[in-house]
């Protein structure tokens, strides 16, 4: 635009007017103003960098969009086939991404072009392009009419089930689930069946990995029937896979597998072929099987009802709570709101405590921290007297862990469990213990009482806060520890909107004005910083209550005020 020569502004040239940084944009406008045009994007979707190629692909398949059907044929279709020809594999790879976007909307002679080059690409010499073809046949299927579904894509498909590439193979499983949706019932049997069969026997457990990944969505797509005969059987091998990875794959998709069931026949299948193999995987030697079984198997009690869950999956539940893998035991645990609604929880309380206890004091601090997060829930489905008699020491212990992380997820608990309980119960269980705290030796602990009070004001409303909390946080202004002083300051700005005026005026202020002149310079700062957001916040009270009153006794607010209270939002 502003006729920039490459020359210029070549590297390397100093001076104050040039810069290195544009020497590449020099370049581009160079190369545009050529008249031998070579398309940037077909460049960039050729080069070894897998990462460019795909955002080069990206790009194209965006602007695709944005050609009339001419234009797609005169300048968008010749690029796809020079990359589909192109000497690289890069290149070819690429052209897979490109053909569904074209397809559709050129005519039918163009039509035959590109689904002849999308036939060689699936026989490519290279594994690399035949791995691309196989990840975008199901998308090229989709834009293809049924006729060329039947009579291309099939054979294509099952080429590259056959493929004898593993990463290939399993690309086309895929491939073939999105193919099973496209064609009408009496077809799938014929068509598809007998090579997603052979994929779920493939001897590559990453073929049949993918396989019990994708199972859910290839039974959507074949239908009851399909489902009752071909994909149950299936279903039992891959659950008794001799891989673990293929089991586990298969474990977590048990809830979904038994909920798409048909109806009719859904309980008969699942005690007759699916629970046994459960059974089996309660004691699986792999812990990553029996982890992925525990997330999901809670939810077979609402498909089964309350007596086959009781019969019958509770003793697999208790099973799994005395697990030796934590991981075991926290999926059952986080997922007994699902029993709940089914039989309650009664039932599971005697093996559930030990469980949790054990979890609660284990030695990896990632496990108390989970146990920790679904302790509101627990509390929730237990009750409050099973809690406080039980649970509620534990909840105690964690704001004394030696790991913050645990110590501050312990008081975020505290306050879920008011919600969940109320402010009466906290003033009479809670609060005590906590403020308890403030006299530890340990100052961490006595910090911890701070953070539970800033949590707990919100949810304790004022009351609470100004007659029990308070006092124990202006006790601890006196704190030797310039840490815990500066906390108490910003403890009062944090608690400072629950408190009325009067409090904050004759209580808090002289407070945070005697920790503003400590010696302590952090103590200092956060002290100022509480008597500003104080000052401002009282200043705001003021006004809304002036405003109040002025529209409740003449129905208007006067022009000041407005200006008053737009100020007081920006501060």
């Amino acid at each position: 635009k502003n006729n920039v020569n490459i020359k210029e502004i070549g590297p390397g040239m100093a001076g104050a007017d040039s810069d290195d940084s544009l020497y590449p944009i020099a370049v581009l406008i160079d190369e545009l103003r050529n008249e031998d045009v070579q398309p940037p994007l077909q460049s960039l979707a050729t080069v070894e960098e897998t990462v460019v190629r795909d955002k080069a692909v990206e790009s194209l398949r965006k602007i695709s969009h944005e050609h009339s059907p001419v234009d797609l044929e005169v300048h968008f279709e010749p690029l796809v086939k020079r990359l589909a020809s192109g000497d690289w594999f890069t290149s070819r790879t690429s052209a897979c991404g490109l053909f569904s976007v074209c397809y559709p909307r050129v005519s039918s002679t163009v039509k035959a072009e590109i689904r002849q080059h999308f036939r060689t690409l699936c026989s490519d010499d290279t594994p690399m392009v035949r791995r691309a073809a196989a990840s975008k046949l199901g998308e090229f299927a989709k834009v293809l009419e049924l006729e060329y579904v039947k009579s291309d894509i099939i054979s294509l498909f099952t080429a590259l089930a056959s493929d004898e590439q593993d990463s290939v193979r399993l690309l086309a499983v895929e491939a073939g689930v999105s193919i099973a949706t496209l064609l009408p019932q009496e077809d799938l049997e014929a068509l598809v069946m007998p090579t997603l069969r052979q994929a779920a026997e493939d001897k590559s457990w990453r073929v049949r990995y993918m396989v019990a990944d994708k199972f859910s969505d290839l039974q959507k797509a074949v239908g009851p029937e399909i489902t009752k005969n071909d994909l149950v059987p299936a279903f039992q091998n891959l659950l008794k896979d001799c891989e673990a990875e293929v089991r586990a794959a298969a474990a977590n998709k048990v809830k979904e597998f038994c909920e798409n069931l048909p109806e009719d026949s859904r309980e008969t299948i699942i005690m007759t072929h699916i629970l046994p193999c459960v059974k089996e995987l309660v004691s699986d030697t792999n812990q990553h099987v029996k982890s992925a079984l525990a997330s999901v198997i809670m939810g077979l009690s609402t498909i089964l009802g309350k007596d086959n869950t009781t019969e019958h999956l509770l003793p697999l539940f208790l099973a799994q709570l005395k697990d030796e893998c934590p991981e075991v035991r926290l999926n059952i645990i986080s997922n007994l709101d699902c029993v709940n609604e089914v039989i309650g929880i009664r039932q599971l309380s005697q093996s559930l405590l030990p469980a949790i206890v054990e979890l609660a004091e284990d030695a990896k601090w990632r496990v108390r921290l989970a146990i920790i997060e679904y302790m509101p829930l627990l509390a929730g489905q237990l009750g409050v007297e099973f809690f406080d008699e039980k649970l509620n020491s534990l909840c105690m212990a964690w704001l004394v862990d030696h790991v913050y992380a645990i110590r501050e997820a312990a008081t975020c608990n505290l306050m879920k469990l008011v919600e969940k309980f109320g402010a009466e119960w906290a003033q009479n269980t809670i609060v005590p213990k906590v403020l308890g705290m403030a006299n530890d030796p340990n100052y961490l602990h006595r910090m911890t009482t701070l953070f539970c009070i800033n949590a707990l004001s919100e949810v304790c409303g004022q009351e609470i806060t100004t007659k029990h909390m308070l006092p124990v946080v202006f006790k601890m202004s006196n704190d030797q520890v310039a840490n815990v002083r500066f906390n108490v300051a910003k403890s009062l700005q944090k608690i400072g909107p629950v408190l009325d005026s009067n409090c904050l005026q004759t209580e808090v202020k002289p407070v945070l004005e005697k920790l503003a002149s400590d010696q302590d310079m952090d103590v200092k700062y956060f002290a100022q910083e509480a008597i500003s957001v104080l000052h401002i916040f009282s200043f705001c009270c003021v006004l809304y209550m002036n405003a109040s009153a002025c529209l409740l006794h003449t129905g208007s607010i006067d022009g000041q005020y407005i200006e008053k209270l737009i100020n007081c939002r920006a501060s």
